[in-house]
């Protein structure tokens, strides 16, 4: 692993984690290439930071449930693999149910390049600290659909208010959202801004 590259949970302790892309829960309903571990790696300055959003979802009530971070080139490539794959049916319904899994690249949802691979994205969650449960959100994650883009219409009031709390913690420890995808942050002073990585997760 490169030398500027940790892991979360070791530098953030008592965060909570799910490597979605190690596991079968995932749009491609299989553990993605380069993700041979279930833990969170970023950059020293993303987990540094996500130290300081911790703490002010802390002060909310929240916690935070990481599901991505750095994400090999390797598995960047597996998804487009796998968008050009004849339908199967699998993963459609929860994953991508208003569009065809061949539009995906088309429509901006698989992509040649992640910023995920230069080390400071990260796909994240609330959860109640009192409860333990999730915060409804108006959708999972990698749902690719209109109702994931910031500003999303029909929401429910208190989804709606959970995204604001989810995206105010982020802005405020230096993060810049994705207008399509709620749960998607890179840090505004990524220390790699040009550099893709592929050492995998292990």
């Amino acid at each position: 692993m490169n030398d500027d590259f940790v892991y979360l949970d070791e530098l953030v302790p008592g965060i909570r984690w799910d490597a979605k892309y190690a596991t079968r829960d995932n749009f491609t309903g299989k553990p993605v290439d380069g993700y041979l571990a279930n833990r969170i790696v970023g950059t020293r300055a993303l987990c540094t930071a996500l130290g300081r959003a911790q703490e002010e979802a802390a002060s909310l009530g929240f916690g935070l449930l990481v599901w991505d971070g750095y994400r090999p080139q390797r598995a960047v490539d597996c998804f487009l693999r796998w968008s050009a794959q004849p339908e199967d049916g699998r993963t459609k319904q929860r994953h991508y149910p208003n569009i065809e899994r061949a539009e995906l690249v088309d429509k901006g949802y698989v992509a040649a390049k992640s910023g995920h691979s230069r080390g400071s994205t990260v796909d994240l969650t609330l959860y109640s600290l009192a409860t333990g449960q999730i915060a409804r959100m108006g959708g999972g994650h990698d749902l690719m659909d209109p109702v994931s883009h910031h500003g999303a219409k029909g929401l429910a009031p208190t989804e709606a208010e959970n995204r604001e709390h989810l995206c105010s913690i982020m802005e405020n420890c230096g993060f810049a959202r994705y207008a399509c995808e709620w749960w998607h942050y890179t840090l505004e002073s990524e220390p790699y801004p040009d550099v893709y990585f592929d050492f995998p997760v292990t």
